[in-house]
């Protein structure tokens, strides 16, 4: 019993995870700082401003960015990549708070994580949220401390949607083209 005990300490330890920053506590805290931060929103406005911080904490917006534009990233320079992770994340925290509904509060069932890959994990959740069942897994990487680096909703991972869009614009017109996408994006999320 203690050797088990002692094994479990020190492949802890070797992880580089300390007791209660384990991937699946730190997605469930992040997860039940957001629907607290949405009980206190008044409006969807407010819903953005409180859930920005709590997503700049535990998504990795600069990995997510990447991929969604894919190989084009590497033709963008060190400022263009700068405002389009920073577009990027303001696109996606706006379009999830904006999908809320003031007042009403989802559940959320966890299930047993998957290791895909030394580093990676996959957390599958069950939302139910005003009379619907929805599967969301939130795929985390340890490279930012266990960050988000993407999230699939029905079979639909935010990447892939967004790299088939922003690979489209990235094609007519560079590294121009996927900013000026984003930025007319930003400014209109619906």
């Amino acid at each position: 019993m203690k050797q088990a005990f002692f094994i479990l300490i020190a492949m802890s330890l070797l992880s580089g995870l300390h007791a209660g920053n384990a991937p699946e506590e730190r997605l469930q805290k992040a997860v039940d700082e957001s629907l607290a931060a949405a009980a206190r929103a008044t409006t969807n406005a407010d819903l953005t401003e409180k859930m920005r911080p709590i997503a700049q904490r535990n998504m990795s917006f600069s990995v997510m960015t990447r991929r969604a534009i894919g190989p084009g990233w590497k033709s963008f320079s060190t400022e263009q990549q700068a405002r389009a992770t920073q577009l990027f994340a303001e696109l996606l925290i706006r379009r999830y708070t904006e999908r809320f509904t003031i007042g009403e509060k989802p559940s959320v069932t966890y299930k047993p994580a998957l290791t895909p890959a030394p580093g990676r994990m996959e957390i599958p959740t069950l939302f139910f949220y005003k009379g619907n069942r929805y599967e969301v897994i939130y795929r985390i990487e340890q490279s930012e401390d266990w960050r988000i680096t993407d999230i699939v909703i029905e079979g639909v991972s935010f990447i892939a949607n967004y790299r088939s869009q922003l690979n489209a614009q990235y094609q007519k017109g560079g590294a121009v083209a996927v900013l000026d996408a984003l930025s007319q994006a930003v400014k209109n999320p619906g």
